[in-house]
């Protein structure tokens, strides 16, 4: 790391080969870079240009490109302590250091050519893939309507990949896709006021009848369906082609959650340490009344949350280690149980030891009144919604369907 003045970007030096001690240090510096500006990015509802270009500056967008394009080759443990290590400083820097790298996968799955386009020039990439437009054949290619919102971090993307549904010229009938489309082409649509995750700028895209060619659609339902890339061209030796799609693509959800979740036990705990009861007169809080039980409630559902992230990343190194590209539908809502139970228990420690901690944990811009918000709000996100999730995993233990997307 090089010198920089307060309020610019932090650089790194550029490397070719991945190292996790380098890579976690890394974190550390994208996480108090973060932390220096939560306050301010909460109310901007948008990142700050510092914030990304250190992102960018550290190579996470390379953790999981091809090496033709500059991978540099990651594991998955590393990968999921780098996530979790900045969201322990703000949860907002975890997520966008995890969308900044993990967006890459479904582009290496498009077309050779579509890779190339999108992944060589350097630009961060984001997506929204509910299919919620409307698309259009339009001669080769296609023409896409409507509006997607939750678009994390889209004013600092150079593209965006949206979801829709169409028919394909070898298909025989109309199926889910992922268009490619330049930032730059779509309307931006500042709808992101939310409760928490605010600094993510999550806003609204709409891309107005913009073009995709062919060779930027990804056919996502049979691409990750088959556990293969279009257009073949890849080194299949390379981990991201190695393992099911959608558990991989969504698990570092939960490292999000579980660094949230790590600072609230050590916040309220350090605070604990030094709290008296003034209308108890003056008893130390970490030694009578109910605090210490809340404490150890607290540290009981953080290692539970750790044991579930480690059965997670163990099912994926295994599916790594066999090569094994698809999975059952009763393996595929197993993955899905476990992130929805790992972001259920974040909920419930934010909300636990916040209210525990009192009034003075609650002004606005508190860390504890800050990660509980973002605590709550990740929680809601589809890919790990925990009824949804219990739902289905216990559905298909009897035979049921998985989740068509989740």
């Amino acid at each position: 790391m090089s010198p920089t003045p307060a309020g610019e970007a932090i650089n790194f030096e550029q490397v070719s080969s991945f190292d996790r001690d380098e890579f976690l240090a890394r974190a550390e510096i994208i996480g108090k870079v973060a932390e220096e500006g939560a306050v301010e990015a909460d109310t901007r509802r948008d990142v700050s240009d510092r914030l990304v270009q250190t992102i960018k500056n550290a190579q996470i967008p390379d953790l999981w490109k091809p090496k033709r394009y500059g991978g540099l080759d990651t594991d998955i443990r590393t990968y999921y302590d780098i996530i979790r290590t900045v969201a322990r400083h703000n949860m907002v820097a975890g997520w966008l250091t995890y969308f900044f790298s993990i967006h890459e996968v479904w582009v290496s799955y498009m077309s050779p050519e579509g890779r190339d386009e999108l992944l060589s020039g350097g630009e961060l990439i984001g997506d929204v893939l509910a299919p919620v437009g409307r698309v259009e054949k339009d001669g080769e290619g296609y023409r896409i309507y409507g509006q997607w919102n939750f678009a994390s971090g889209v004013r600092h993307c150079g593209w965006i990949g949206l979801g829709g549904v169409a028919q394909m010229p070898d298909g025989d009938a109309p199926e889910y896709c992922i268009f490619a489309v330049p930032v730059a082409e779509c309307e931006i649509i500042d709808n992101w006021d939310t409760l928490g995750l605010r600094g993510t700028g999550s806003h609204g895209v709409s891309p107005n009848g913009a073009y995709v060619p062919q060779h930027r659609v990804l056919q996502a339902s049979r691409v990750f369906g088959s556990g293969a890339p279009m257009g073949g061209e890849f080194d299949a030796s390379e981990p991201m082609y190695r393992m099911p799609f959608l558990p991989f693509f969504a698990s570092a959800f939960t490292a999000v959650s579980l660094g949230g979740a790590e600072r609230m036990v050590s916040e309220f705990k350090e605070r604990t340490a030094t709290r008296t009861r003034v209308f108890t007169g003056g008893t130390s809080a970490a030694t009578s009344g109910p605090m210490p039980a809340v404490m150890a409630r607290l540290q009981m559902q953080l290692i539970e949350m750790e044991g579930l992230a480690d059965r997670y990343n163990s099912i994926l190194e295994g599916w790594l280690e066999n090569n094994q590209t698809t999975n059952t539908d009763e393996e595929k809502a197993l993955m899905y149980a476990l992130r929805g139970q790992m972001a259920r228990g974040g909920v419930a420690i934010a909300t636990e030891a916040s209210q525990a901690l009192g009034a003075m944990a609650l002004f606005k811009g508190d860390p504890v009144e800050m990660f509980t918000r973002d605590l709550m709000t990740i929680g809601a996100h589809a890919s790990h919604l925990y009824e949804d999730a219990m739902s289905v995993y216990g559905g298909t233990v009897f035979g049921g369907a998985a989740h068509p997307v989740w």
